[in-house]
């Protein structure tokens, strides 16, 4: 085999492996899939970096969870700051999940369960939804009832159940009709901030 080939297929296993990761960590296959999950020692797939989903409805905040306090609900590892919202958790785990699996709710629009950071987040209806970050907020929250329409179309139609490694690829690729870059959403934001909407 010559060092061209040689090449490619290293580059091949590469981005083979690079996709498994996420092909598993993400998809447990327990009832709770996709979800923004990563592995962290033994905690194979670890919900929102570990952060503590209780303590936003109870604190309204973010707040790392404890490694030793946790549980496991379907597959998904939960980390708590407190024996407390563990006990909460374990009551009622569907009151606190993150919606769309955690991901980037904006993200979820445009049919790509991608991204989602534990410090940005906002409360809709009692339900916790998860952004990329200010600028996905606040694109988000622009149009929020059509936005939210089809981040649900999205999720229901073409991701709850299934992989997202797949389905970010998808849509990567076969982008939705009402799709928009970052610069055009980053544009929007900043018109609606000047004019005092947003």
């Amino acid at each position: 085999m010559n060092r061209f080939a040689r090449g490619i297929a290293a580059l091949g296993i590469a981005l083979g492996a690079a996709g498994c990761a996420p092909m598993i960590t993400q998809s447990p296959g327990e009832g709770l899939s996709p979800v923004n999950a990563v592995s962290e020692g033994g905690d194979k797939h670890l919900m929102l970096f570990g952060y503590d989903v209780v303590n936003y409805f109870t604190d309204n905040a973010e707040k790392p969870g404890d490694p030793s306090v946790k549980s496991v609900y379907k597959g998904v590892t939960f980390r708590f700051a407190s024996a407390e919202h563990k006990k909460l958790f374990d009551a009622a785990p569907e009151k606190y999940i993150p919606q769309f699996g955690g991901y980037c709710t904006n993200g979820i629009v445009y049919g790509i369960p991608w991204g989602g950071n534990a410090n940005s987040w906002v409360m809709i209806d009692g339900k916790l939804y998860i952004f990329g970050g200010q600028g996905a907020k606040d694109a988000f929250l622009l149009h929020p009832k059509e936005n939210m329409a089809l981040a649900n179309k999205y999720w229901g139609e073409e991701m709850n159940g299934n992989n997202a490694f797949w389905q970010r690829s998808k849509r990567m690729v076969f982008r939705v009709p009402h799709w928009k870059s970052g610069e055009e959403l980053a544009k929007e934001v900043a018109a609606a901030k000047a004019a005092g909407k947003l």
